[in-house]
């Protein structure tokens, strides 16, 4: 329930990082606006894979508990998986290694090495069906969605007295902050020709990813990791090789039917942007942006460090 008392907070960017900024706010109760330029099955949110994994991001002291708090999140939402979109499913990072990984590793249930990889049972999370969600549960929150393009965080600014900017690429020319920079990813989705778990490897001396990832109703096949390319179009020929290198670990995933082309632009930084500051005019703007590839993995452990900001003293 939102209180009267609260002081109305406006959050720029309606992809997970804004959304779940959001309902974080509105639970501390604050009357929330979101504006976003895009509907949240248009925005880079809903090409995501999907899958829980602290990936290519920093700083690496703080990225283990955000992790932690959206993992806890979602293995509670996967008992209501045809509701959250959000369910628990094995698989193995075949480039990993427990010894590799962070304190934060040893807080995740029966993850171990093997000798294909790293096996565990991590949160898959159907985007699309997620966010949906979530936008009921903003509805719900008493959260108000407003479709709109700003020019500037100075709209939001003169419209609020706290606004949290959660715009992730377009943080490049908002803010402005050039170290912002687009990972392009590219997917294949084919019908599902009997794939249950899901795999993942990268090449480091490359911009090639391998992993397939089955949704309901269909599989995920990626990627790519292509720094500073701003291409939103399907490049045939990569398409044809996230498939040969899907197939050479599983098979059968040569002949399944191609469904759909994706393409979506991470928006990288050397380090997630959680601060907050004061503009000249006592308004507060808080930051939160700068999460790459683990938007989903890190959201609400962002949201809720970005919320105490923004509602602080």
């Amino acid at each position: 329930m939102i209180s009267d008392s609260g002081s109305e907070v406006i959050v720029v960017g309606g992809g997970v990082i804004g959304m779940s900024t959001a309902l974080e706010l509105a639970r501390l109760g604050h009357p929330v606006r979101v504006w976003s330029r895009d509907a949240a099955e248009r925005t880079t949110s809903a090409v995501a894979g999907g899958l829980w994994w602290p990936y290519r991001i920093d700083p690496i002291e703080k990225v283990g508990a955000w992790s932690l708090r959206s993992l806890r999140r979602y293995e509670e939402w996967a008992g209501r998986a045809e509701e959250t979109g959000v369910r628990l499913v094995d698989g193995v990072h075949g480039d990993s290694r427990l010894d590799g990984l962070g304190s934060w590793a040893g807080e995740v249930a029966g993850m171990r090495d093997t000798p294909e990889g790293l096996a565990a049972r991590l949160p898959l999370i159907d985007m699309p069906a997620h966010l949906a969600w979530l936008r009921g549960e903003l509805e719900a929150a008493g959260v108000t969605v407003e479709a709109r393009t700003v020019g500037s965080l100075g709209e939001a600014i003169d419209a609020a007295p706290t606004v949290v900017n959660c715009t992730g690429l377009a943080a490049r020319e908002l803010v402005p902050d050039d170290s912002v920079r687009p990972v392009r990813g590219q997917l294949v989705i084919v019908e599902n020709p009997g794939v249950d778990t899901w795999f993942t490897t990268a090449d480091p001396a490359s911009s090639a990813t391998t992993y397939f990832l089955p949704q309901p109703g269909r599989l995920l096949l990626g990627g790519t990791a292509q720094e500073d390319d701003w291409s939103l179009e399907p490049d045939p020929a990569t398409a044809e090789e996230i498939v040969k290198r899907c197939a050479r670990v599983r098979q059968e995933i040569a002949g399944a039917r191609i469904l759909d082309h994706r393409v979506g632009l991470r928006p990288a930084r050397p380090a997630v942007r959680i601060e907050r500051e004061v503009t000249d005019n006592g308004r507060v703007l808080v930051h939160n942006y700068g999460h790459g590839g683990a938007g989903v993995t890190v959201a609400w452990g962002c949201a809720e460090e970005a919320a105490r900001l923004a509602v602080a003293g």
